[in-house]
């Protein structure tokens, strides 16, 4: 434990994003303030990957660590006629600049309008890339967990994270089965959260990775704000509360589990 608290990995924030353009060097120094040794930051769409791409090469002392996924999110797809210059420029981009995962990437069914077909042959397209390309995913599953862990099982992708795991109890079993860790964030310090709260006590250590997925999910002190990767303490304070265990050790654990997994 150094005197700034315990090492922490903030596995998934959008660092990149424009609502950060005004006081980035900050917020990187909050994160630091209380223990946040990495950042891993995921892509959303193809037009954003040079944003992600410029937090890497802005490192210093002074900040986290900045490591970075690339990938389409579900929702940001890029359309039908435009999906295989899309795949093909991924493709490229990861070989040259090799990424610690293919994200952020996944099925998305909550809205009744969604092209499932759509999502589902770019994210199999996409995990396709990371098995060649021998990296974990960092996953978006909104109702849409059966058909995730399909697509992983014809696939054969081994490896990943999660992102902001809500899933039950068995399906997190599965996930684990095939070497996922399940992120969990600023949702667990909601006292409304209860189901979340109950997963979180039950699964084994070797489970667990911490999130912000900072702009979004803020956690409850700060409701109705921007999020920060500096609220990642505060995960890790709740996840120390519902599990009745201390945050040193579960510090610990979630840090090398983040490592292990994302091979940081």
């Amino acid at each position: 434990m150094t005197e700034r608290g315990p090492s922490l990995i903030d596995t998934h924030c959008h660092l990149d994003l424009p609502v950060f353009d005004l006081d980035r060097a900050e917020v990187l120094a909050a994160a630091r303030a209380v223990g946040v040794e990495t950042l891993v930051i995921p892509a959303i769409a193809r037009a954003g990957w040079p944003a992600v791409l410029a937090q890497r090469a802005a490192a210093s002392a002074e900040r986290p660590a900045c490591r970075v996924a690339l990938g389409l999110h579900p929702l940001y797809l890029p359309p039908p006629e435009a999906a295989e210059s899309a795949l093909t420029a991924l493709r490229a981009l990861v070989a040259a600049e090799r990424p610690v995962a293919i994200g952020e990437i996944g099925l998305d069914f909550h809205r009744a309008d969604a092209d499932r077909d759509h999502q589902l042959a770019l994210f199999e397209a996409q995990l396709t890339i990371a098995r060649e390309a021998g990296l974990p995913v960092l996953l978006h599953v909104r109702k849409a967990h059966e058909e995730v862990l399909a697509a992983l099982a014809r696939v054969g992708v081994e490896g990943g994270i999660a992102h902001a795991f809500g899933g039950s109890e068995q399906q997190a079993g599965r996930y684990l089965d095939r070497g996922f860790r399940l992120g969990f964030g600023g949702m667990l310090t909601f006292a409304r959260s209860t189901r979340l709260r109950r997963l979180a006590r039950a699964l084994p250590r070797d489970a667990l990775v911490l999130e912000t997925d900072a702009p979004d999910m803020t956690v409850a002190r700060h409701r109705g704000e921007r999020n920060s990767p500096a609220y990642l303490a505060q995960v890790l304070a709740a996840l120390a509360e519902v599990r009745d265990e201390s945050p040193e050790l579960l510090a610990a654990h979630t840090t090398t589990n983040a490592r292990e997994v994302l091979a940081l």
